[in-house]
């Protein structure tokens, strides 16, 4: 199985999406996790439109990605999805880890109205959605 890591900043929206798009489209290949360097709450347009791929993540709480690497977990992949700046802060997991870095704009950045907001939501879930999708046909 493949051990994967998503992080971001607060582990509200972009890492979450990876990590559920990843568990939706994997299927038993993977083994996925999501964390953040600063955990905040889950951000409600990531909610949202993890609903319209029949996901529900309302119950779901952050979670920090120091605790993971001080309870010593392992993963074959650790795979950033902020800015570069913040993908640098990301500790480095012993054994055989592969980084990887995707950049997506950070959802709770946005601005504009509540529908304005949630079209751009979705514009980067299709990215997460895509990079999702090419790296399971890399590794299956």
């Amino acid at each position: 199985m493949v051990k994967v890591l998503f992080v971001c900043v607060h582990n509200s929206a972009r890492s979450q999406i990876a990590e559920e798009l990843l568990r939706k489209y994997g299927g038993d290949t993977f083994s996925v996790q999501s964390a953040g360097l600063e955990p905040g709450i889950l951000n409600p347009l990531a909610v949202e439109i993890l609903k319209e791929e029949g996901i529900d993540i309302s119950g779901k709480e952050t979670q920090s990605v120091f605790d993971l690497f001080k309870d010593g977990k392992l993963f074959s992949y650790v795979i950033t999805v902020c800015d570069e700046g913040n993908s640098q802060r990301c500790p480095v997991f012993p054994g055989q880890t592969k980084r990887i870095h995707w950049s997506f704009q950070d959802p709770s950045q946005f601005t504009g109205t509540y529908e304005e907001n949630l079209e751009q939501t979705k514009a980067v879930k299709e990215e997460i959605k895509h990079a999702v999708l090419a790296f399971i046909e890399e590794h299956i």
